[in-house]
């Protein structure tokens, strides 16, 4: 995403845990066109940091969320903490974020979050996960509402299987996954001319409705 907007000129504003990866990525960005690039070192965890975060980042045109875990569902069924803590990188953490951000931006902004396709129904295979990613959809849902009469627009973006450093040690042979160059276009668009949620690929939609209407005493018997 950084690299797309790097190419028509934009002014990015770059905040993460890895300074010195932020720093790095800045001088690549500032090579592709950016006309100007700002880091933020900042733990995601650490809520009570984002007030100056906010600060510092100004009112932005578009705006992209997009950090998260991939918890181990089986270690978190056994331990309170594994829970707690994915529950709150996944869910609350962007939440709070999100109420801050609210404040600051301007008729015909844009903000996109990504979620995830496994919020839309509960699955025993990543129920936490997907529990925290669909509580973030529907938070979003209600932020959408009240930013409406402001001119302000909300996607939630829901992707299925990509190829990126939290996917790794999947298999990740198969049609059904994307590389992050395809999700990335597919969230450009949407922050210049959606609202609501999407689905990328496309393709994810007409998985999603299947999954979401199998009755319960045919779904429970899978091992989804």
């Amino acid at each position: 995403m950084a690299r797309l907007y790097a190419a028509k000129g934009a002014r990015i504003f770059l905040a993460g845990r890895q300074r010195e990866r932020l720093d790095t990525i800045a001088q690549d960005l500032q090579v592709r066109g950016a006309s100007a690039v700002s880091t933020y070192g900042v733990d995601f965890d650490d809520v009570a940091a984002f007030g100056p975060m906010v600060e510092a980042c100004g009112s932005p045109d578009r705006t992209l969320i997009a950090y998260g875990t991939l918890p181990d569902q089986q270690g978190a069924e056994g331990s309170a903490d594994l829970t707690a803590k994915a529950l709150l990188t996944n869910f609350t953490s962007p939440a709070v974020l999100l109420n801050l951000l609210a404040d600051r931006l301007h008729s015909g902004a844009a903000v996109a979050v990504i979620t995830s396709v496994a919020g839309e129904r509960g699955r025993q295979s990543n129920y936490v996960y997907g529990a925290a990613k669909g509580g973030l959809s529907r938070f979003l849902e209600g932020l959408r509402h009240r930013l409406a009469p402001k001119g302000i627009r909300v996607i939630d973006v829901r992707p299925g299987f990509v190829d990126t450093p939290m996917t790794d040690g999947m298999d990740k042979k198969g049609p059904l996954w994307a590389k992050p160059e395809r999700v990335a276009r597919d969230i450009e668009k949407a922050l210049e001319r959606r609202d609501g949620p999407i689905h990328t690929p496309w393709f994810w939609w007409g998985i999603m409705a299947i999954i979401t209407r199998v009755p319960a005493r045919i779904f429970h018997k899978t091992k989804l």
